[in-house]
């Protein structure tokens, strides 16, 4: 019996033996993640959100009621660029006349980003000639313009946010750089102004990090420091860059 079922096949079998294949192959989809395949973090699977209590709405998204409502301050007038007034000639529902009502205006302030947030200055040592030495000499340039190279230190700290803070890769930096600055700056360039804020930074750290117990914890001690060294380092320094690149 058992050769001939072998020999001309049972059609359940086939049927169970097909419906296995499709669920070992579901459940080694299932666990695979970015830690063990090239899938990315985004695809990695979550757990479900859980479903309210019985009788319960389900929550919604924001504030919830009876929470004090937390608006973000207004901008102070020092840091408005433009202002724009829209008045009224008549009433918009009877076309009457209209007075000063006397109250403060509806406000909205908005944020927006410049077309083009560079600014691009020259550095220009004019060039003499002297008859008695049968030279030419040139009006020496300012150190720091010297030392800082293409990039500003503005824009230097900025590549350092990027690829310390933001942990972006030199490409992300570059196409940030070109669509939004409008500036290219190649690989090579940037891992020299990200070389060059980890140096600028290195004797603060140190200092912070020589200052500091030692941790009693097992975690590192640089993330034991790392916070510190934000809130009290660079902020002082007016760089913002957030650790120190490796």
């Amino acid at each position: 019996m058992a050769e001939r079922d072998t020999r001309t096949g049972c059609p359940a079998c086939e049927r169970l033996k097909a419906r296995v294949a499709e669920l070992e192959a579901q459940l080694a989809a299932a666990r695979k993640h970015s830690g063990n395949s090239s899938k990315p973090p985004s695809s990695d699977i979550v757990k479900p959100p859980k479903s309210p209590p019985e009788g319960e709405d389900k929550r919604k998204i924001g504030g919830q009621p009876g929470h004090p409502r937390h608006d973000r301050p207004a901008f102070p007038p020092d840091l408005i660029d433009d202002t724009h007034d829209y008045t009224l000639d008549q009433c918009p529902d009877c076309g009457g006349k209209l007075t000063d009502a006397a109250l403060a205006p509806q406000v909205i302030q908005q944020v927006e980003i410049l077309v083009n947030p560079l600014h691009i200055e020259e550095h220009r040592g004019q060039a003499y000639w002297c008859p008695k030495c049968q030279q030419v000499h040139y009006a020496p340039l300012p150190a720091e313009v010297v030392k800082a190279g293409l990039v500003g230190p503005r824009l230097t700290a900025l590549v350092g946010f990027l690829k310390g803070a933001c942990h972006a890769s030199f490409s992300t930096i570059r196409k940030f750089l070109r669509d939004v600055a409008g500036v290219q700056i190649s690989r090579g360039q940037l891992a020299k102004l990200v070389q060059k804020v980890s140096v600028s930074l290195e004797q603060p750290y140190d200092e912070l990090l020589a200052a500091l117990p030692k941790p009693r914890s097992g975690r590192p001690a640089v993330d034991l420091v790392l916070p510190c060294f934000l809130v009290h380092v660079v902020p002082h320094q007016s760089v913002p860059w957030l650790g120190r690149a490796g």
